[in-house]
């Protein structure tokens, strides 16, 4: 009610004022036309009186002058006050303007009752966090879920007559050999095609009990897709559990990861959603069925989640061939070193123009204390903290990787990358993007095989690390780590120092 009233006395205000405005006129006196007429009656007085010799004929001319000269300029009076009458607008033009500030306002009411939302109360992120959090717990099972897609799914046209013979005959065969996993995959397919989402789904379910250990990522997260058909779209706590399963055996397979994201901004939680699918977009590949749905979706999301001035990545950026790793190896040390750099001045160029994730900032500024850059990795810091202010789990990542010691522990200098001369930069400069992700996988991986046979300085364990990290390979980066410390056992100054190279690469344990 005080919005309300508020409101109304303000809109009351400043309709005065323009009433005011209209309505009100400079009230000038109209006193020149009459000084006109005194004047004129003045004169003929002066006539008289000099006619009947009461005053002497000097005195009449000097009266006569001076009243002539007060006329003329009363006169002048006069017309600029008539001009000054007409220019003002009729009484019709008045009101049909004070009809117009009334509807005017009346409108915005109107409009705001049925767009608005009076009343709305604030929401603060921790109240937002809570209300996310609710509608996760809150949703509802596979059969809940399962039970209202159904009723609001529209008829499903009639299958072709020989289709239909052909699947009885397949649900046959895999009742007959019901340990078939072909017959298994084949029948979950064909019965999500038909519509039949839930014999689609429990196909596919027992086919991934049948290969027990063995079941792929793929075939959990073909589950949980599956699954979340028969929901009418919703990621229901079953599917979920699939897709988890999924990303615990390929923590990169882009189908659970897609409907991961999807199941966060089901609940609330565009931001956690806009991350997971701007990383999907940067892996690629570009034919996924996935980017398109992101790409439509993505700038809202990347909006809830504060990128103000986000614009899409290329899909598939990242990562060389195998057959670019094997051109860089046959780089030299030093054309590996400006390809570094290039590839840092690159990722640098990126997340000033377009911005990036919490990932992205971290590898940033990991790379650049690796390069011995430390002021600039300072500055993108400071900058980071402001973005990623309301997102504390980001802004942790990325604190651990500005604020781990690595450059400080014994042995950093022989691991410190050389820094590339003014020549070597500007030879970099000249490298496509390609050439550039060639010699810094080159250089990484030329620096690990050395590791690997004749192993080396805690450091430089650190760095391969890292620098796996830095490149978005997580599985080698844990690989190396975990050859680190067996190589490193015994010496806890060592693995304090490999550790904080894992974490800032997102591996540690």
């Amino acid at each position: 009610m005080l919005f309300w009233i508020l409101t109304a006395a303000l809109v009351a205000l400043i309709a005065a004022l323009f009433v005011l405005a209209l309505v009100r006129r400079p009230e000038t006196p109209r006193t020149a036309a009459y000084d006109v007429q005194v004047y004129r009656d003045q004169l003929k007085e002066v006539a008289r009186d000099a006619e009947r010799g009461v005053i002497a004929p000097e005195e009449a001319e000097r009266a006569r002058l001076e009243i002539s000269r007060r006329l003329l300029e009363a006169d002048r009076a006069a017309q600029s006050e008539a001009a000054a009458a007409a220019a003002r607008p009729p009484q019709a033009a008045t009101t049909l303007a004070l009809l117009g500030i009334a509807v005017m306002m009346g409108g915005a009411f109107w409009l705001y009752e049925r767009l608005g939302a009076a009343g709305y109360p604030d929401q603060p992120m921790a109240g937002r966090i809570e209300t996310a959090n609710a509608l996760y717990d809150g949703r509802p099972g596979q059969d809940e879920a399962e039970q209202t897609a159904a009723a609001n799914r529209p008829v499903q046209p009639a299958p072709d007559p020989q289709f239909t013979e052909l699947m009885e005959r397949l649900r046959k065969a895999v009742a007959d050999r019901p340990n078939d996993p072909e017959g298994l995959a084949l029948l979950a397919r064909n019965e999500v095609n038909l519509g039949n989402f839930r014999a689609g789904w429990e196909a596919q379910r027992r086919l991934v009990a049948l290969k027990g250990e063995a079941a792929r990522a793929e075939d959990y997260a073909q589950l949980g897709e599956y699954m979340v058909a028969a929901a009418g779209g919703l990621i229901t706590p079953e599917a979920e559990a699939a897709f988890a399963a999924a990303l615990e055996r390929d923590p990169k397979n882009g189908l659970a990861r897609y409907y991961i994201g999807l199941m966060m901004a089901q609940n609330a939680r565009g931001d956690r959603a806009f991350r997971i699918w701007d990383n999907l977009l940067r892996d690629g590949p570009a034919d996924a069925p996935w980017v398109q749905p992101i790409r439509d979706n993505i700038e809202m999301l990347a909006w809830m989640a504060g990128e103000t001035n986000y614009t899409p990545p290329a899909v598939g950026g990242r990562g060389p061939s195998a057959e670019d790793m094997a051109a860089a190896a046959q780089m030299s040390p030093e054309e590996r070193a400006q390809m570094i750099r290039g590839m840092v001045e690159q990722l640098n160029d990126r997340l000033a123009a377009e911005g990036g994730t919490a990932e992205d900032w971290a590898k940033l500024i990991s790379a650049l204390r690796m390069l011995g850059d430390n002021d600039r990795a300072a500055a993108i810091w400071t900058e980071a903290q402001g973005r990623f202010a309301d997102f504390p789990e980001d802004l942790a990542r990325i604190r651990t990787a500005a604020e781990g010691d690595l450059p400080a522990a014994p042995g950093m200098e022989a691991a410190q990358m050389p820094g590339p001369s003014a020549e070597q930069v500007q030879q970099a400069e000249e490298m496509t993007p390609e050439e550039r992700q060639q010699m810094i996988e080159g250089m990484v991986n030329g620096l690990v095989e050395r590791l690997e046979t004749e192993g080396g300085a805690a450091a430089e364990w650190a760095r391969g690390i890292q620098a796996f990290g830095t490149l978005g390979q997580a599985e080698r980066a844990k690989e190396l780590y975990a050859k680190a410390k067996a190589a490193l056992a015994g010496d806890d100054q060592a693995l304090a120092m490999v550790a904080q190279a894992a974490a800032a690469a997102g591996v540690a344990e």
